[in-house]
């Protein structure tokens, strides 16, 4: 008999799904709320056919031989990409029923796949992880006015497409009604952030030697400006020598080689390391034992409209962050961080040693952090959100979305503020 459950394809392809945690909660909650989902992405080196995490969320992966590193390597990687979502969205639409298509940027080429499902009457979704233009003028330096135009052109065919959007904060909704032209009723909030049930239960930093660990966890590529990690992390050593603490770097991505070399260079392989990529329940354990997190993010008028997923990690598990002070990350992290002006490495370094050196500041702090993630951060208030879009789209009302069916509820009144 044919599965009658309405069914999601979720469109993501500037990782392999299995490592984005935002993609895996909303295919879980797919899955809790009766739906039936399936993911196209790039090609993992495990090569799954099931998302980890969910019951039977099929993967539809492709290989990925391109790598952008200019302007028509990237155009060459994303119709490529183009290519290979529209060849496999098509093939699960010849063997089964396809209901809907949500699609995550980068980058905001699948308006095209949106014109087809809406030609057949079917909701497209477009999922807004990133400001194209943006980041497209963060990396080139002196960008191209006809590049720039053209990734403008499709994010705004992008938003104009969708039957719905999802945001991942304010201020991305409030681009999606200013720049996008988006009715505020087509626009749905959906932060990111792990669940509570994904947040160890632990009270307070713990370490299996004295020495106290300063974090950083995300991913390393030339925005992210991890570098200011470890030169901070040179200047913290000059300010209060290297016996008790450690900068534990956890992440992956494209500037990798160059922050090992960086570390070597300036003589502090003692006390940086790196870990690679972790696993969810990795990251976790790391974060039960940080003293304090890192958001070496430089200020810019992207970074002022981005939520870190990193910062929200940190504040989950209490840790006090030191990040610059940018609007989104004020409003994520709120007095659970400490701010500084530019993101130099000196200040980073100062902030970093003082939070170190007072115990009670970090533990007031990591209070603040918590209550924030228990009562409005944590995914168990952002899926409700996401689920009641999906229930309108496709069941014509919205309904009450019972986070507990999926083992979420309990954890609530457990989670240690």
């Amino acid at each position: 008999m044919a599965d009658q459950r309405p069914h999601v394809v979720i469109v993501v392809v500037n990782l392999p799904a299995e490592r984005d945690r935002r993609v895996i909660r909303e295919c879980q909650a797919l899955e809790a709320a009766g739906y039936r989902a399936s993911v196209i992405c790039p090609r993992g080196p495990r090569r799954l056919t099931v998302l980890p995490g969910t019951t039977a969320t099929r993967i539809h992966s492709f290989p990925q031989p391109l790598a952008g590193k200019g302007v028509l390597s990237f155009a060459a990687e994303f119709a490529w990409a183009l290519i290979a979502v529209a060849t496999r969205l098509l093939g699960l639409m010849l063997r089964t029923r396809v209901d809907a298509v949500q699609a995550c940027n980068p980058p905001d080429v699948f308006w095209l796949v949106g014109l087809l499902m809406r030609a057949l009457g079917r909701p497209f979704v477009f999922d807004h992880h990133d400001l194209s233009p943006e980041l497209y003028e963060c990396k080139a330096g002196q960008p191209r006015p006809s590049v720039l135009w053209m990734l403008r052109l499709f994010e705004r065919l992008s938003w104009r497409t969708a039957t719905a959007v999802v945001a991942t904060n304010e201020s991305f909704r409030e681009l999606a009604l200013r720049r996008g032209g988006c009715p505020p009723e087509k626009v749905v909030v959906v932060r990111n952030g792990p669940a509570l049930a994904e947040v160890r239960h632990g009270d307070g930093p713990t370490t299996d030697d004295h020495r106290q660990k300063v974090v950083y966890v995300g991913v390393i590529n030339p925005q992210d400006n991890v570098e200011a990690t470890v030169l901070a992390a040179e200047r913290l050593a000059g300010l209060r020598g290297t016996d008790d603490w450690e900068l534990v770097v956890a992440g992956d991505g494209e500037s990798m080689p160059e922050l090992r070399r960086l570390a070597t260079e300036r003589g502090v392989d003692d006390i940086v390391r790196f870990t690679g990529w972790l696993e969810a329940d990795e990251v976790d354990a790391l974060l039960c034992s940080a003293s304090v997190a890192i958001q070496p993010d430089r200020p810019s008028r992207m970074a002022q409209m981005y939520t870190m997923a990193k910062t929200v990690e940190y504040v989950a598990r209490g840790v006090p962050v030191v990040a610059v002070d940018m609007l989104e990350t004020r409003r994520t992290a709120e007095a659970a961080a400490s701010y500084v002006e530019t993101g130099s490495p000196d200040e980073f370094a100062k902030a970093i040693d003082q939070l170190l050196s007072d115990e009670r500041a970090r533990a007031a702090m990591s209070a603040t952090g918590r209550q924030r993630f228990v009562d409005e951060l944590a995914w168990d208030h952002q899926v409700k959100s996401y689920i009641r879009l999906w229930d309108r789209l496709l069941r014509g009302s919205p309904s009450d979305y019972n986070e507990v069916s999926h083992g979420n509820g309990a954890d609530a009144a457990r989670l240690p503020i």
